[in-house]
């Protein structure tokens, strides 16, 4: 694999769950953190959740206590779980390294999060 392939985005209620899930190839995975990213219409992309080869994970203020980053090292997959999510919440998102050692890979075509009544 030689791409970055999200999935899992879709339409949900306010207050709902998602599980994000991103295969990436092996050569970035497994010496690079790996972030989500998010960008919503007329916003700049920004970084959401990070985490270390090691399974450190950071998240922004904005997620922090609803949303969950993990990574598979066998699978090359990283996964974001979205709890009490919020309109706000609302925009494509997107996987890529964070990891401010190392260039971003390029970019996938993202998943489509929407949250909405």
């Amino acid at each position: 694999q030689v791409r970055l392939v999200e999935s899992g985005g879709d339409l949900v209620q306010p207050g709902g769950s998602l599980r994000l899930s991103c295969a990436a190839p092996e050569s970035i995975f497994s010496i690079n953190a790996m972030g989500w990213y998010r960008q919503a219409p007329g916003k700049e992309r920004e970084l959401v959740a990070r985490i270390t080869p090691g399974g450190r994970p950071n998240y922004a203020d904005s997620v922090k206590g609803r949303f969950t980053i993990s990574r598979d090292n066998a699978k090359n997959t990283v996964y974001l779980q979205m709890n009490s999510l919020k309109p706000e919440d609302t925009a494509v998102y997107y996987c890529n390294v964070a990891d401010p050692s190392s260039d971003y890979f390029p970019w996938g075509q993202g998943t489509q999060v929407t949250v909405s009544s």
